[in-house]
């Protein structure tokens, strides 16, 4: 039996940064995916590994069963969704070194370590072998982590007894309430490995899909039947997020009634993004001047970021010259780099779509266009159609 699942990027449309200081954001799921395939080996295959191959780096990691017997000889099968002890996590660890990952992919050490927990916390100690794959820039802010923790979650869960699914369905499938709740629990305890300390916020997107509002540790699932479209374009300029959030601390504290009512206004920009993608849509005069405040709320969004001092040489080139074209733009997740985000209006010609890429794709920029708000992780079981290698990195 085998088993794919995929699951979707994600994008911050309104209040990052600000959201640390109490004020509510907006977050959406994007139609770029990580993909995780995953099957038991048959009695005739003979063979008693556990592997995972990352495609897009052409990395293969493998371990005999008896060798990841011996590293959890107490392993109980299965366990609920739970964290990684330290004590685990050194045994883990030891698997991962003697893989002997490459210096220039060092990074993927913490997503190898949390493949290793998630799949032998659900099924034990079995064979069986993991493909990856994603259309996801590595480490762009754009939730390649979480995708990749969601949909291996999902395909490991949809080959356990805890789920109950339907093998007779062609095609992807979306899970039930309950199956989505424990693929997310499943999926924060991958991002706890990998980023020590995460909001739940890019899991959760990347699980359920769609939108949701996040205030003071508070997700709110957002609905909208409103099709949105964004270019988003990849600066390809490193950024460490910690740095970036401490540098707005410190502008809070150096002039707290300044940044206080620039953190208000965000706050009330999200809650008019909410308001505007959740309000019914009734005809196509109707997105247009939907379209109109988001972009509108877009371009104020970005010039509060640019107050916290968190913008860059390369997101002030991007909204020079999406501006030449009347298009609104802004950065999205931690600034300083990473990647910015251009609303493509529903009655935007296609012809003018192009000279936009066109023009950044010359500034060196990658350009990746994105339906924004639909379905989050789906499944589906041996039949369908290869998924193909998709350009794109894991985390």
């Amino acid at each position: 039996m085998e088993v794919r699942a995929r699951a979707p990027g994600k994008i911050i449309v309104a209040g990052e940064h600000a959201v640390v200081h109490g004020s509510a954001a907006v977050a959406a799921s994007i139609d770029l995916y990580t993909y995780v395939s995953l099957r038991f080996p048959t009695p005739a295959d003979n063979d008693e590994t556990l592997s995972l191959q990352l495609k897009d780096v052409s990395l293969e990691f493998s371990w005999p069963i008896a060798r990841i017997k011996e590293a959890f000889p107490n392993l109980e099968n299965p366990i609920p969704p739970s964290s990684c002890s330290l004590e685990t996590l050194k045994l883990i660890a030891s698997l991962v070194d003697e893989q002997n990952i490459p210096e220039a992919n060092i990074g993927l050490a913490a997503g190898v370590t949390a493949f290793l927990w998630l799949f032998t916390s659900i099924h034990g100690c079995k064979p069986a072998k993991a493909v990856v794959n994603s259309e996801l820039p590595l480490g762009s802010g754009l939730g390649s982590s979480a995708a990749f923790c969601v949909a291996l979650s999902a395909a490991i869960l949809a080959l356990s007894d805890s789920v109950t699914m339907d093998f007779s369905h062609q095609g992807w499938q979306v899970f039930g309430e309950n199956e989505l709740e424990l693929v997310n629990k499943w999926a924060f305890e991958g991002e706890k490995i990998i980023h020590g300390k995460p909001s739940g916020i890019d899991n959760t997107v990347s699980t359920y899909g769609n939108m949701i509002k996040f205030k003071s540790g508070d997700l709110t699932r957002l609905k909208t039947n409103m099709p949105l479209k964004m270019l988003i374009t990849n600066t390809k300029v490193g950024r460490n997020t910690k740095a970036l959030v401490a540098s707005v601390s410190e502008r809070t504290l150096r002039h707290p009634t300044a940044m206080a009512s620039v953190f208000t206004a965000v706050d009330s920009i999200s809650n008019e993004v909410a308001a505007i993608i959740q309000s019914p849509v009734s005809d196509d005069l109707a997105i247009t001047e939907k379209e109109e405040k988001l972009a509108e709320l877009m371009e104020m969004n970005q010039g509060l970021l640019q107050c916290m001092g968190v913008s860059h040489a390369s997101i002030e080139t991007i909204l020079r010259t999406t501006l030449k074209y009347k298009l609104s733009t802004k950065l999205t997740g931690a600034g300083g780099g990473g990647c910015v985000l251009t609303l493509l209006p529903t009655l935007l010609s296609g012809t003018v779509v192009d000279k936009v890429i066109a023009d950044l794709e010359t500034c060196g920029f990658q350009c990746l266009l994105a339906g924004i708000g639909g379905n989050g992780v789906e499944f589906s079981y041996s039949g369908i159609p290869d998924i193909g290698d998709n350009g794109g990195n894991l985390s």
